[in-house]
């Protein structure tokens, strides 16, 4: 099955993948931006509709939040209660419980992994009759789980 991703009507790729993964690049100097817009100004007024809706985007906590609703722009308003109703939601909560677990399965995953990496190396490394304390330096391992691995 192939998918066909549009954004604001333009084809962005075509892709077999049922998950594909976006980032923005600086095109003119062909660097990743980052995910936080930490150069916009911190100023931004009622008249600069632009840079309100982008400080939502910046807002970390509940009181910038609030600063902006208090700025009393009935769309920005409008906005930040859309955004209440739907991270109120018990559906949105799932998901980002379920999102958190996935995080941290991988990096549960990860970790085992490169710990199974590092018994790898050190069973090698003793193989080949590299004293112990090589073997801890290289790999972190203490010298109570090297000399307990079988070779």
């Amino acid at each position: 099955m192939e998918y066909h991703w549009r954004v604001s009507g333009i084809l962005l790729s075509e892709c077999e993948e049922y998950h594909s993964f976006f980032q923005l690049l600086e095109v003119t100097r062909h660097t990743l931006l980052s995910d936080k817009m930490s150069k916009l100004p911190s100023d931004a007024g009622e008249d600069d509709m632009l840079l309100l809706l982008l400080s939502l985007f910046k807002a970390e906590t509940e009181e910038e939040l609030e600063k902006i609703k208090e700025m009393a722009v009935p769309v920005m308003g409008q906005a930040i209660n859309a955004y209440y109703t739907i991270t109120a939601s018990s559906e949105f909560r799932e998901k980002e419980r379920l999102r958190a677990k996935t995080r941290h399965d991988e990096a549960q995953a990860l970790y085992i992994a490169r710990h199974e990496e590092k018994l790898r190396f050190a069973r090698n490394m003793k193989a080949d009759g590299e004293p112990i304390e090589k073997i801890v330096r290289y790999t972190g391992l203490t010298k109570e789980s090297i000399e307990e691995l079988e070779v």
